[in-house]
């Protein structure tokens, strides 16, 4: 089963993210504190293929022991997950581009795997900053990729971002159907 895999710093708002483009509001746990999705958590899609919401990475409330097992985790997953299909980096739009985003933007530029970037929180810069942001983390990007300005809380880019995920989980769908 296809699956595309939500990343990002903690506290950029992944869950809150899947909870919109699900249209699901409880779907993903969501909290203010940082380090709340401390499992892999798969979201099955009713058409076929999952969503899977990754605990963040960089600050969290939790023990450095604790933190490293989430790590390993997710190392081995995005290494070893031979079904997927794509990666959803969520950034928020007013911290973009930290050196560990940057190292996943280098991941899937390295192993060719298509990526969209959502650029959380837009709704808090005016629009000549949000122009200016997307702009800037545009011309970073690998060439299977896109940023997107997107806002979890208004819903600012959903229909884009659904229409991405809907593009990489159908075609294998249509595949594997006429295998």
């Amino acid at each position: 089963m296809p699956e595309v895999v939500f990343v990002g710093r903690s506290n950029v708002g992944k869950s809150s993210t899947l909870n919109r483009l699900t249209g699901r509001r409880q779907l993903a746990r969501v909290s203010k504190t940082p380090g709340r999705t401390q499992l892999i958590n798969l979201f099955t899609v009713h058409d076929g293929g999952r969503l899977v919401d990754l605990p963040g990475y960089g600050y969290a409330r939790a023990a450095k022991s604790r933190r490293e097992v989430w790590s390993q985790a997710v190392d081995d997953y995005l290494n070893d997950r031979g079904n997927l299909v794509g990666v959803v980096l969520v950034m928020d739009i007013r911290h973009p581009l930290r050196a560990s985003d940057q190292g996943m933007i280098d991941w899937c530029r390295d192993r060719s795997m298509p990526l969209l970037v959502l650029l959380n929180k837009a709704d808090k810069l005016k629009r000549g900053a949000r122009a200016q942001t997307l702009h800037k983390n545009q011309t970073n990007m690998p060439p299977n990729s896109t940023a997107l300005l997107f806002s979890a809380a208004t819903g600012l880019g959903a229909d884009e971002a659904i229409a991405a995920l809907r593009a990489w989980l159908e075609p294998k769908q249509a595949a594997s159907r006429e295998a």
